[in-house]
């Protein structure tokens, strides 16, 4: 399956994926922090977005 390049959230939002800037920016705004601190905690708590929002202390909106 393709994807559907009008819809700008990720396909599987458990994971984050870096290596797509449209991707990132949905990341970035979701999570409320810049690209650097999103690589930062993606490489250091792995692309899980729970380990990543645990890592940062954020919670769910």
């Amino acid at each position: 399956m393709s994807d559907d390049l009008h819809n700008r959230g990720p396909q599987d939002r458990s994971r984050i994926s870096l290596s797509e800037k449209w991707e990132v920016q949905y990341w970035t705004k979701e999570l409320g922090v810049t690209k650097e601190e999103l690589e930062q905690a993606v490489h250091a708590a792995g692309n899980s977005a729970n380990a990543v929002r645990q890592h940062l202390g954020v919670t769910k909106h």
